[in-house]
């Protein structure tokens, strides 16, 4: 099953990498998205043909992303999907006409090399079926949903305009991984008892999605593509490994020398989110 699952994830990052990039072209058609206005603002995104099939291959990557939840470790998954990373410059150039510059580049091989290094030391995590600490779960998730709501509003601020890309990038993936770890934690329960729907962790899951949803397409609007889909994506492994790790109870490493590869891989992957915002400029749709 570890198997299937890291294979869906792999098909979910390929199809989550397309869906960024049709929505980073969608975005950049339609009209500023206002918080003020959300409904008025989703009218306006789902009016730009890119968006709306963006968000249509983003929908068939989350149900790929659910099954994958299901059947493997949540540390598993989110680091199999980051991955993704790695073919996210080459879906770019070709097919999307997004240059990059030598800070994108060398984040994007920073990033995916920490990657790599996080999957080659996954093995032993712990059961995807082994539950999880509700007393570690409340905290956990108010905590990340508290700093990715004060990133989204803070990015949609007129006094942050220089970084606002990046800030709405980290506050769209900080909600994402919140509703990542909700739902695995719903894969738990709701398979065997459907009426388990009803969770606060649900409520939890689309608070958050509905914020992701603002963050990224604001984001796109005012950042380039691959510095924001790259935060984004980044800053969702980054809290869902560690809520698989402190709500599920992933395994850091079996051993002292599989910790500190770990603790390396984390340490090159955040370096590599640091990188990416230099030159915003220089990854434009063409």
């Amino acid at each position: 099953m570890l198997q299937l699952g890291t294979l869906l994830a792999l098909a979910c990052a390929l199809a989550t990498n397309v869906a960024l990039l049709c929505k980073h072209r969608g975005a950049a058609a339609a009209p500023s998205v206002e918080l003020r206005r959300p409904l008025w603002s989703a009218r306006a995104l789902f009016r730009s043909t890119w968006w709306t099939i963006g968000f249509a291959i983003a929908t068939g990557a989350w149900a790929l992303h659910v099954v994958a939840l299901a059947i493997a470790p949540l540390s598993v998954v989110e680091t199999t999907i980051s991955g993704g990373l790695v073919l996210l410059a080459w879906l770019a150039e070709r097919w999307f006409g997004v240059h990059l510059g030598i800070r994108e580049w060398l984040g994007l091989g920073l990033c995916a090399g920490g990657l790599a290094l996080l999957a080659a030391t996954s093995g032993q995590s712990a059961d995807p079926g082994s539950g999880y600490s509700t007393a570690a779960m409340i905290p956990f998730e108010a905590t990340a949903v508290g700093a990715g709501l004060a990133l989204l509003l803070s990015g949609s601020s007129r006094s942050s305009r220089g970084s606002s890309g990046a800030l709405l990038g980290v506050a769209a993936g900080l909600l994402l991984g919140v509703a990542n770890v909700a739902v695995k934690a719903l894969t738990g329960t709701v398979p065997g008892d459907p009426t388990s729907i009803v969770s606060p962790w649900t409520l939890v899951a689309l608070i958050a999605g509905v914020g992701a949803f603002f963050a990224l397409a604001r984001g796109l609007q005012l950042g380039a593509a691959i510095p924001v889909i790259t935060l984004t994506t980044v800053a969702a492994n980054v809290v869902s490994v560690i809520g698989g790790v402190l709500v599920f109870g992933d395994s850091i490493g079996g051993d002292p020398l599989g910790v500190a590869v770990r603790c390396v891989a984390f340490v090159a992957v955040i370096a590599a989110a640091a990188l990416m915002p230099g030159q915003l400029r220089s990854a434009r749709v063409t």
